[in-house]
């Protein structure tokens, strides 16, 4: 193969790939300012949830937090006030958390960029594991692998979670 050839590949290879917008990691997610700050917020979830620290999931949960559970009934259903009981309970019980997600997919009506209420839905596959000590005072540990939604909204400053977490 002549270098002209050669080169004349390479021209049309990068090309090819300069016209791609460029992804958040290894997700099908651009990498744009808005979808960055949507992924560092569910990031900043994740981190606190593998510390187990319940205040800094609270702040950044919405007033407005609904989380409707998937069931009929609606009996399990809760709140901000019920996520703050349903995160104290929980984590008080399990230590050791690892939690990891790879990010699927995300939509948002927002634009270009934030702007007060606009809204952004994150879908994840989530791989976790915890310790926990079960009824008859035996330590388990057992893995969840699932997948996951996050609705989230722009405040005017930051992004807060509506439901998912």
């Amino acid at each position: 193969m002549t270098s002209f050839r050669v080169f004349a590949l390479l021209v049309v290879a990068l090309s090819a790939c300069a016209g791609r917008p460029r992804m958040i990691g290894n997700s099908k997610i651009e990498d744009t300012a808005l979808s960055r700050g949507v992924v560092e917020t569910v990031e900043a979830y994740r981190t606190a949830l593998e510390r187990q620290d319940t205040q800094a999931l609270l702040l950044m949960a919405s007033k407005a937090y609904w989380e409707d559970s998937g069931t009929p009934s609606g009996s399990d259903d809760y709140g901000f006030e019920g996520l703050r009981a349903v995160l104290s309970e929980r984590l008080s019980k399990v230590s050791e958390v690892r939690y990891s997600m790879r990010y699927v997919t995300m939509r948002s009506n927002c634009g270009n960029a934030p702007k007060q209420g606009c809204r952004a839905s994150v879908e994840v596959m989530i791989d976790a594991s915890y310790t926990v000590v079960d009824a008859l005072g035996n330590e388990r540990r057992p893995d969840k692998r699932d997948q996951g939604e996050f609705l989230l909204e722009w405040n005017g400053n930051k992004w807060l979670f509506l439901a998912g977490m």
